[in-house]
C-alpha cells in the first residue's frame, strides 16, 4: 500500500495551479493526479443511481408494514362486517374492505417506522465533500511537506490515506470511504506556512 496525501480544491485550476507548486519542490507528475469527487449521493454504485442500496432510516419499515397489514386487515374486517350487517351487502364487500384496510395499514405501518437517520457527527464520522481532488502519492519522509504545499496553495479537507497508485494516479479511491484527516505538519517542513 501507498501513502497519500490529498486536498480538495474548488476549481480545477486551483488544484493545477497547487499541482505546478508541488512540480516547483520536486514532486513528479507519475506522483500526482487531480480528479472530481461527486457530492454524496451521486456516485451511482447502483443501476438506478445512488450510493447505498437501502436507507438507513428505513431499516425498519418492514417490521411496521408487517404490523399495519394485521391491523389494516382486521378494522377493514370489521368495517367491512359492519356494512355487511348494516346495508346486507354481499359478503365480497367485507373481503374488498379488508383488503383495503391491510393495504393502508401497510403504508401506515411502514411510514410510521420510517425515521430520519441520526446524523453523525464531525468527530464520529468525517464526510467527504464535492470538489476537485489532488492526491500526492508520497514517502513517509515527504508527507510533511506535501501537506504543506496542499495547506499554502488553499488546499482543504486535507487527508492522509493508504492505499494502490498505480500508473500515476490513486487506482483504488473510494469516495464513499470517510477521509482521515491529516493533522498540522509536524516535521522539518512546519515552519514554512505562510
Amino acid at each position: 500500500m501507498s501513502l497519500i496525501i490529498a486536498g480538495r480544491f474548488q476549481t480545477f485550476p486551483a488544484a493545477e495551479s497547487a499541482a505546478q507548486r508541488l512540480f516547483a519542490r520536486g514532486f513528479v507528475e507519475e506522483d500526482v493526479t487531480l480528479f472530481f469527487v461527486n457530492p454524496s449521493g451521486q456516485h451511482a454504485r447502483h443501476p438506478i443511481g445512488g450510493d447505498v442500496g437501502t436507507d438507513a432510516g428505513a431499516s425498519d419499515s418492514p417490521k411496521g408494514a408487517g404490523k399495519g397489514v394485521t391491523i389494516g386487515a382486521v378494522v377493514g374486517a370489521v368495517v367491512g362486517a359492519a356494512v355487511f350487517a348494516v346495508f346486507q351487502a354481499p359478503l365480497f364487500v367485507s373481503a374488498i374492505a379488508a383488503g383495503v384496510g391491510a393495504y393502508i395499514g401497510s403504508l401506515a405501518g411502514a411510514m410510521s417506522h420510517t425515521k430520519k437517520p441520526k446524523l453523525a457527527t464531525h468527530a464520529e464520522a468525517p464526510t467527504r465533500h464535492a470538489g476537485v481532488l489532488l492526491a500526492v502519492h508520497v514517502s513517509p519522509e515527504m508527507q510533511d511537506q506535501a501537506t504543506t504545499i496542499l495547506r499554502e496553495a488553499g488546499g482543504m479537507d486535507l487527508e492522509r490515506a493508504s492505499g494502490r497508485w498505480r500508473q500515476g494516479r490513486w487506482s483504488d479511491f473510494d469516495p464513499l470511504q470517510p477521509p482521515h484527516p491529516v493533522n498540522e505538519p509536524t516535521g522539518e517542513y512546519a515552519h514554512t506556512r505562510a
